[in-house]
Parts: C-alpha cells; sequence; structure tokens
C-alpha cells in the first residue's frame, strides 16, 4: 500500500476509524473527511502513530448538506493529484424524523445522498487514478427494506430502522449501478456489511438498542467490522470485482429486491436531480 491515498469518511470513530488505522499501517496515506475537528485531530493523531512517514489529513464538511458534499469533494479532488481508494463509511440513525436544510430526510441524506454526491464528485480523480477502487459500507438491514419513489423522504411514515435498513438498500442498489457505469474503466464499486458492531451508530437518540430494540451483547469490536472494508480496500484478490456485496470478506447473494436494475437506475437519476447533478 505504499504510497496509496484513500480517502475515508467517517473514520473518527468506529468502524472507519479502525480501518484507517489498519490501512495507514500497511502504508496508505490516509486522508479524512470528518465534522468535528477535535476528533478529527485525534484520529489523526492514532493514524500517524501507525505511519508517520507520510502526511495524513482531513477535510471538513457537514455530509447531511448537498452544498457542503459538493465542496469537500471538490476541495479534496483539487488537492488530491490522485486517489487510489475510496471509502464512504459516514452515516446516522435517528429515532425520530429530522430534515435537512435541503429538505431531505436526515437518514436518506447522510446515508445515501453522501455516499451519492461525493463519490461523483471524486469520480474523474479516480478514473484517472486507475486501477482505482471504491467503497461502501452497507448492511444486512437492507433485506426488510424497498423504495418508495414517492416519498423517499419518509414522510407518510417514519420508524427509524425502517429508515435505515431502506438507506442501506440504497447503498446496495448505488453500488450496482455505480459499477455498472464504471465498467472497463478500471474503477471498481464494491459495498459490504460489517457485522453488529458496537460504534457510536444512532448516538444521538439512545443508539442501536433504543433504535432497532436489540441487544447489543456480544457485538463486534470495530476493529472487526472493519476487516471487510479494508479486505476491499487493499486485497488483490478483488482487483477486478465489481458491482459486489460482501460479508466476512465474501460476496453475499442478494435478495431481490437488491437486485432491481431498474430501481437501481431509477434511484440514480432522482439522486442526481436532487443534488442538481447530471445524470
Amino acid at each position: 500500500m505504499d504510497a496509496k491515498v484513500i480517502v475515508i469518511t467517517g473514520a473518527t470513530s468506529g468502524i472507519g476509524q479502525a480501518a484507517a488505522e489498519k490501512l495507514a499501517a500497511e502504508g496508505a496515506r490516509i486522508v479524512l473527511v470528518a465534522r468535528d475537528r477535535a476528533r478529527a485531530e485525534s484520529a489523526l493523531a492514532r493514524i500517524r502513530a501507525q505511519n508517520p512517514r507520510v502526511d495524513h489529513t482531513a477535510h471538513f464538511a457537514d455530509l447531511s448538506r448537498i452544498s457542503e458534499m459538493k465542496r469537500v469533494a471538490a476541495e479534496i479532488a483539487g488537492a488530491e493529484p490522485r486517489i487510489d481508494v475510496f471509502i464512504n463509511n459516514a452515516g446516522g440513525a435517528f429515532a425520530r424524523r429530522r430534515v435537512t436544510e435541503d429538505g431531505l430526510e436526515m437518514t436518506f441524506a447522510l446515508n445515501h445522498m453522501a455516499y451519492f454526491v461525493v463519490t461523483l464528485g471524486l469520480l474523474g480523480r479516480l478514473r484517472a487514478s486507475a486501477p482505482a477502487r471504491i467503497v461502501s459500507t452497507a448492511s444486512m438491514t437492507y433485506a426488510s427494506a424497498s423504495l418508495d419513489f414517492e416519498d423517499l423522504q419518509s414522510e407518510k411514515a417514519y420508524s427509524g430502522a425502517a429508515v435505515y435498513a431502506r438507506s442501506k438498500l440504497a447503498n446496495i442498489l448505488f453500488t450496482r449501478e455505480l459499477a455498472r457505469r464504471l465498467a472497463g474503466s478500471g474503477v471498481t464499486a464494491n459495498c459490504f456489511h460489517p457485522g453488529l458492531v458496537a460504534t457510536r451508530l444512532g448516538s444521538q437518540d439512545g443508539g442501536i438498542s433504543k433504535i432497532w430494540g436489540i441487544s447489543t451483547a456480544g457485538a463486534l469490536r470495530p476493529e472487526e467490522g472493519a476487516r471487510t472494508l479494508v479486505y476491499l480496500a487493499l486485497s488483490p484478490e478483488v482487483a477486478g470485482v465489481s458491482g459486489e456485496y460482501f460479508s466476512g470478506s465474501r460476496p453475499e447473494k442478494l435478495s431481490p429486491n437488491a437486485l432491481d436494475d431498474a430501481a437501481a437506475r431509477k434511484l440514480w437519476e432522482e439522486s442526481a436531480r436532487l443534488a442538481g447533478l447530471a445524470a
């Protein structure tokens, strides 16, 4: 991984931070996208301890805001001559419905739109750096979800667990459509399920136990949850693999709701419309 540049969102805690430290230890230079400056400096200190030979950096943005998604992507693309791996990992879960300044439901904005907009903003640099990889954190919760294109912002009904599951289905549909569009470019796109991990997810609203009504006893440590992420970013075994969903560092068979190519295309087109980007 020497001289590889890896951009990662959501790396100031949890599996993102664990993955960033492991990738730095393997020789990569890490570029963080963070919102909280204090947590970013703490994460950078830990990353630098793993690999002090290169200049790890951070860029700051509120990834719930489309203008910030676009700005930070343009900032990174302008600052980095090459990007070898881009990791979408930032996200959230909320017990009650919240709306962003763009009028988007917060989970949809953070967990899907930020993936879509920042990835597209870095795509030119990734293409120019090929072979390159895009890795996105999804979840097995997708299997219970379906998308209602008449109510993507969950105005008709809201459940924190259900809305989170829909956002994770969106991650898989986005990954599959992205891989289709990138075929032959030398840039791959894959996503993965990290497992039930003890992280800050949902901490604003009481955490996983409250939002999902499940016990976190026996949850994985962040280092364990990050293994598949690191594998997809690093392993030569998946150098030519694209459009897949992994769990435990193995490709998993998807449910029919995630194999709906028409839904994947429609989600792409609607996301582009919401972001004011060309489809």
